[in-house]
């Protein structure tokens, strides 16, 4: 079993969303985040003067997957995000021990 850790722009998050769909993951969580790469955040203005913001908007998802079919997912994540420019987002691959979920 293997989790998949993806972090990408909230406006490719839907299509994120969609390929794991159709790549039958067995389990998903979505989570609003903030944080930063290489493109460092960007000026904004407020009332009239510029500020920093250190931390963009982000979308982290968590997709539990079986290990045969991890490497398909992690090919279809990257085509689903990816747009060419700086900060499309990272994928983290972990082991996760498996264990029958509970429902309540």
């Amino acid at each position: 079993m293997k989790q998949l850790i993806i972090v990408v722009k909230p406006f490719r998050a839907q299509a994120v969303m969609q390929a794991l769909a159709e790549a039958d993951v067995l389990a998903c969580v979505v989570r609003e985040a903030k944080g930063y790469g290489r493109q460092k955040g960007y000026l904004d203005q407020y009332m009239g003067s510029e500020y920093s913001m250190a931390f963009l908007p982000k979308v982290e998802i968590s997709a539990w997957v079986t290990d045969e079919k991890a490497s398909a997912v992690e090919e279809r994540v990257v085509r689903a995000a990816r747009t060419g420019r700086i900060g499309d987002g990272k994928i983290m691959v972990l082991d996760a021990a498996y264990a029958e979920p509970l429902e309540f």
